[in-house]
């Protein structure tokens, strides 16, 4: 029997008893939710090897990426709603058990096929899991320890994107080239081991779940959304593999696909019947800008890892470990101001993701500053004082806007809601790579590639402000909704001077 404390849903979220071992329980999820999140990055270096020890073909090697990151994004929403339903616990530990066992997979893979599809399995996986972890710290915390909370949540998520090249440079370097990428997947064996038996004593149980019949799981939701997602990122994801404009009708059908799950949705609601995802959650402005900026962000947030690699080593002929640690200054300061970022946000609210985000686009705009300054091998060093700013401004962006744009949603909602704002990020990743891409790759020359940086770098850049701009307009209405508030209470002051104040 799994040792919890009860904690029970009601519509507010973080109601009920604390749970004594809450921050034992916090340090498993974050632990496994590094694992998840790592692997979209740390596979970047490992290209190269992969390719030579299986005689991987281009198309195949793209999917090794793509295909973790679609399958990803395409399980978050559903995986949320099976958490709310069927228990947070259970699913992040039936999550957790694939994960591993296509970790193995993936690393005893004897072709291209066979990763492709582990990297299929592994990254539906790592969708099934990551939404349970917003929802457990929903659920274990309330008030500043749950900013607190999300401050490391926001460090992980930080620092495991930025710090998978270094990683997986490390890896392939003291393993050999040849078979150093198979431990790029191996290494998730002992943690997951280690978490699986943790999570079964520590993580508490989900008081309104039960037993469900798939039916109550919304099937067609689920099957509207998911083709809905997967019309939008494909011809994203395959930009460069797909010629021509013929992939963008995609666009349009995801549209009326996901037109047509907001009406199956209604549907749901009238009828009293609870769909994969709550659009009523739309209604609360936290919420719905906070996933918009979010993706806005990661659009150009996680575009920089991609292209800056691809500069790194390609480009000045760094090794995977030194393109690794060039990158790591961003990784550093994320994770130096995540938690500073988490205890801030109770008092500062939305300005303070201001200040993160101006900090983000100065940056970068710094960087390809230094990288149009300092040509040659000396670029990485000259990019690692603006990518330290870069990471700091990184860590007030991720940690706080989890924390605010959650803060409305009741927690028997808590796994859908932060499978979507997730969905939201993976999205984001997909449009800015796709985006920052192919502008790098249209400006690339034989002697470019400082070039085709900067010009990537541009696009980044564009992608923040846009998010700055979203997250201006939340403070602003924030302001205006409490100027209203203000200006209501002191007229019914007014009206009624007898009125205790």
């Amino acid at each position: 029997m799994a040792e919890s404390t009860d904690h029970r849903d009601t519509g507010k979220p973080g109601t009920g008893p604390a749970d004594p071992r809450r921050w034992r329980a916090l340090a498993v999820c974050l632990v496994a939710g590094f694992m998840t999140l790592l692997d979209v990055s740390i596979v970047n270096v490992a290209l190269p090897s992969i390719k030579e020890g299986l005689d991987t073909p281009e198309s195949d090697l793209q999917w090794v990426l793509s295909g973790y990151a679609l399958a990803f994004g395409l399980v978050l929403i559903p995986g949320g709603r099976l958490g709310d339903a069927r228990g947070r616990r259970t699913v992040f530990m039936a999550g957790l058990t694939l994960f591993t066992l296509a970790s193995a997979a993936c690393g005893a893979a004897q072709s291209s096929l066979w990763l492709v599809v582990a990297r299929l399995l592994q990254g539906a996986a790592g969708g099934l899991l990551s939404p349970q972890i917003s929802a457990l710290i929903q659920q274990m915390f309330s008030g500043r320890e749950r900013g607190r909370a999300f401050g490391m949540f926001g460090t992980v998520v930080g620092i495991s994107t930025a710090v998978g090249p270094l990683l997986g440079g490390l890896l392939i370097q003291g393993a050999g080239a040849e078979e150093g990428w198979r431990w790029v997947f191996y290494v998730n064996l002992p943690i997951g081991a280690l978490c699986l038996f943790l999570a079964r004593r520590l993580l508490p149980d989900t008081p309104s779940a039960g037993r469900v019949r798939p039916r109550d799981l919304d099937p067609v939701g689920v099957l509207l959304l998911g083709a809905g997602v997967l019309a939008l990122l494909l011809p994203f994801v395959q930009a460069q593999q797909w010629p021509g404009n013929g992939k963008w009708l995609l666009v349009p059908v995801a549209a009326a696909l996901l037109a047509a799950f907001v009406a199956w949705d209604s549907r749901c609601v009238r009828r009293g019947v609870q769909p994969v995802l709550n659009l009523a959650l739309f209604r609360l402005r936290a919420f719905w800008l906070g996933c918009l900026m979010i993706l806005l962000y990661f659009a150009g947030f996680t575009s920089i890892f991609f292209i800056s690699t691809l500069y790194l080593q390609s480009g000045l002929h760094y090794s995977a470990l030194e393109a690794g640690l060039a990158i790591t200054p961003f990784a550093l300061g994320a994770g130096a101001s995540a938690s500073i970022g988490g205890r801030l946000v109770g008092r500062f609210g939305r300005p303070l993701i201001v200040v993160g985000l101006s900090m983000v686009a100065v940056g970068l705009g710094l960087t390809a500053l230094a990288a149009h300054l300092v040509p040659g091998r000396g670029a990485g060093l000259a990019m690692a004082a603006p990518l330290l700013l870069s990471g700091l401004g990184s860590g007030l962006v991720i940690a706080p806007n989890q924390t605010l744009t959650l803060s409305e949603v009741p927690v028997n909602n808590a796994g859908s809601a932060g499978g979507t704002l997730q969905t939201s990020q993976r999205v984001g990743s997909a449009i800015g790579i796709a985006a920052v891409g192919s502008v790098f790759f249209a400006r690339l020359g034989p002697d470019d590639w400082a070039g085709a940086y900067d010009h990537g770098l541009v696009v980044s850049v564009a992608f923040v402000l846009a998010a700055l701009i979203v997250a201006l307009a939340d403070v602003g209405a924030g302001r205006r909704g409490r100027r209203r508030s203000e200006t209501s209470e002191a007229t019914e002051a007014t009206e009624a001077p007898g009125r205790p104040r």
